[in-house]
């Protein structure tokens, strides 16, 4: 369904999403109204014959709302200060689509846990700071279909869960 609403002109708001790569839907940002019972992530949804796609429902809407909210509510807000400002894409998907001007999103109505995890600079090339980590899994896709490793995946639950290696 994404790649068919952008050829028809539509854009879709996503973070985990990386074609062919990463196709999960795990960021739950890309939410659509196929007619369903619940809503459906356009990035691994099928297309189908006859198919009616709403992208801008108020029940899409008020979903993407909540995402967004949820993945704020445990993420460091430091934005000014973070050397990923420039190409940062959740800064970039809320200012390119005024995603969170357009959902509402003027505060947040969620606290998470904000646990403060130590900056990973044990290699001389990569410096990670595990608490700018949305959990899209886009890394653990990259490490396991481009890279073939698979070191790294989700380890622990809820707000505890990490991107790391197992064990």
């Amino acid at each position: 369904i994404l790649e068919a609403a952008e050829k028809a002109g539509y854009r879709i708001p996503r973070l985990c999403f990386l074609k062919k790569i990463n196709e999960i839907g795990a960021c739950r940002m890309c939410v659509v109204d196929v007619g369903a019972r619940s809503l459906a992530a356009a990035c691994v949804m099928p297309v189908s014959e006859g198919m009616v796609v709403k992208t801008n429902t108020p029940q899409v809407r008020k979903a993407r709302k909540a995402v967004l909210e949820l993945i704020l509510s445990n993420h460091r807000m430091d934005c000014l200060t973070c050397a990923r400002n420039a190409p940062c894409e959740l800064r970039q998907l809320a200012s390119d689509l005024d995603l969170a001007k357009e959902l509402g999103v003027e505060e947040n109505r969620f606290e998470g846990e904000n646990i403060h995890y130590p900056l990973d600079n044990f290699s001389p090339s990569i410096v990670r700071d595990p608490n700018k980590c949305i959990l899209c899994r886009r890394c653990v896709a990259v490490c396991r279909n481009v890279q073939k490793i698979g070191a790294i995946g989700a380890v622990n639950r809820g707000f505890k869960t990490v991107i790391a290696p197992a064990f």
